[in-house]
């Protein structure tokens, strides 16, 4: 079976002082962890990346479309460029994964409770082998929920997920690749 590491909107538009992130520096050593293994397995990453608007921080001109410097992309790993939460909706990305023979997806990035939560919808409802970090991915805190409580409520959820190919496997991200197949 062949892995993609899937890394969602790790921009620097969204890690500003403005928008404090849970975990970020932990986050990222995870994320390059993780990287380093689906790679030394012969797996892809993937990195995804929100192109805002004219005038918002995610547009491909301003500063904040990058991704964070301290992520360690490699030149031979393919950039998706999408316009909306789902990393699939109108991007290339079913074609990166299928020239690949990518049928097994791990969703990391951020933010938990938008962009990764819709593709991982995406990804089970198109039968694709899913698994998600349960600490790979991050949000910012919302006047409702703590950053924690929502990224554990997403992790409970998708544990459960009713999908074609059964819910996603949620487990650390020290264990992906290190669990047996379903």
């Amino acid at each position: 079976m062949t892995t993609g590491l899937v890394i969602i909107d790790m921009q620097q538009g969204s890690f500003g002082p403005d928008a404090r992130r849970h975990d970020v520096p932990g986050l990222v050593r995870r994320l390059n962890a993780l990287a380093g293994r689906v790679r030394a397995a012969g797996g892809t990453v993937i990195f995804v990346q929100q192109d805002g608007p004219e005038g918002d921080p995610h547009h491909p001109s301003r500063p904040g479309w990058h991704l964070l410097a301290e992520l360690e992309a490699l030149p031979d790993d393919p950039v998706v460029r999408k316009t909306a939460c789902d990393a699939f909706l109108g991007t290339d990305l079913e074609a990166v994964l299928s020239e690949r023979g990518i049928s097994e997806l791990v969703i990391t990035g951020c933010a938990t409770d938008y962009c990764v939560d819709t593709t991982v919808h995406a990804a089970l409802a198109r039968r694709y082998r899913t698994i998600v970090p349960s600490d790979g991915h991050t949000t910012a805190e919302r006047p409702h929920l703590s950053a924690a409580r929502i990224i554990e409520h997403h992790n409970a959820i998708w544990r459960d997920f009713l999908a074609p190919a059964g819910p996603a496997l949620v487990c650390p991200c020290a264990d992906v690749l290190r669990q047996p197949p379903r």
